[in-house]
């Protein structure tokens, strides 16, 4: 399909319970959104195989779910850094943040970007650096450990932050760091501990959601 059709496809699958759905689960966007859930579209990004031009158009629809539908067809070879920043700038839900960062987890750039990005203001930037540590955790096995134990300063610098988007990534990729291997999960679970210990309500929030991971 072309972006047109494609575009147009999307709107013809709209769902009003979709949409109240998300809703209830945070996703408001400030951008059009058709209440698409995410099966729906990684059924879609299959059939378009990957496409790094049609991902470029579908993300300039401002339409919420072709922007995810994007992150799915788009080609990690073929991202840049500068597309990347453009389009972390533009994510108006954890959703989309998330489905970017599982995009931009693949890149040769992957751990300066998720560096980078937990120094923003934005909530949602924020948590696009963290989503990237917890992506990257998941699916980049050719990645040594010292990658990840450079990420653990930033756990600790952020873990005052009381924003729930962000506080939740926080938990979210330590406890995933830590599950990658042994080392690892010791010094994942010595970080939350240490977190634990700041006086921020959110970094005992975030210590008990890493820890309550890790234990099992």
């Amino acid at each position: 399909m072309t972006a047109p059709e494609l575009i147009s496809h999307l709107r013809s699958l709209r769902s009003e319970s979709g949409i109240a759905a998300q809703k209830r689960s945070g996703i408001e966007p400030r951008t059009e959104t058709l209440g698409l859930t995410m099966p729906v579209l990684r059924d879609l990004a299959r059939k378009q195989g990957t496409n790094h031009p049609l991902a470029l158009d579908l993300w300039i629809s401002d339409i919420h779910d072709a922007r995810i539908l994007a992150t799915l067809i788009a080609d990690p070879a073929r991202l840049t850094r500068d597309q990347s920043e453009r389009w972390v700038r533009e994510c108006d839900s954890w959703a989309l943040t998330d489905a970017l960062a599982f995009l931009v987890d693949r890149t040769p750039f992957a751990a300066t970007k998720a560096q980078l990005w937990t120094t923003r203001q934005g909530e949602f930037m924020k948590r696009a650096g963290f989503a990237t540590m917890a992506g990257m955790a998941v699916h980049r096995k050719d990645l040594t450990d010292d990658v990840f134990v450079a990420f653990f300063p930033a756990f600790t610098r952020e873990a005052i932050d009381e924003r729930l988007y962000v506080k939740k990534a926080v938990a979210w990729a330590l406890s995933q760091i830590g599950k990658r291997n042994p080392v690892l999960h010791k010094a994942a679970t010595a970080e939350a501990k240490r977190i634990g210990k700041l006086t921020a309500p959110a970094a005992r929030w975030i210590s008990k959601e890493a820890l309550s991971v890790l234990k099992k």
